[in-house]
C-alpha cells in the first residue's frame, strides 16, 4: 500500500495498532497490540524502560508490518538512540503518560523507541 498524505493524517489519530516484527533467531513473523505517536511529522513507538522483544527483532531485522486502520503495512523502523531526539519525543503532550512511570532522564536514557518509515 501506497501511504498517501491523506493516509498519513488519518493514522496520525490512531493511538493502537498491531506491529508484527520479525523474531532476531527464528525470522518468525511476532504480532503485539501497542502504542504508538505521531510527534513532529514522525510516527514513534516507545514504551517504559526495560528490555522489549520487538525493539532486539527491530535492532535484527528492521523490517516491519504496521496493521493500522484495516491496512497491513511493510516498512522499515529504525531505533532512536539520540538523546535530543528522545528528549523532544518524551517532552510531548502525547507522550506525557509516560513521565508517570519513570524520570525523565531513565526514560531518555533506557525506554526502547522507534521510528516507522511512512
Amino acid at each position: 500500500m501506497a501511504v498517501t498524505p491523506e493516509d498519513r493524517d488519518r493514522f496520525a489519530s490512531i493511538r493502537t495498532i498491531d506491529l508484527t516484527t520479525f523474531g532476531r533467531k527464528s525470522g518468525k513473523p511476532r504480532r503485539i497490540e501497542i502504542w504508538w505517536f505521531h510527534v513532529d511529522g514522525s510516527f514513534i513507538i516507545t514504551g517504559t524502560p526495560g528490555q522489549r522483544d520487538w525493539l532486539a527483532n527491530v535492532k535484527a531485522n528492521p523490517t516491519v508490518v504496521i496493521h493500522v486502520d484495516g491496512h497491513d503495512i511493510e516498512t522499515s523502523a529504525r531505533v532512536i538512540e539520540d538523546r535530543q531526539h528522545r528528549l523532544e519525543v518524551f517532552s510531548q503532550p502525547e507522550t506525557r503518560w509516560y513521565s508517570t512511570q519513570a524520570e525523565l532522564d531513565r526514560l531518555i536514557a533506557e525506554a526502547p523507541m522507534i521510528e516507522i518509515d511512512l
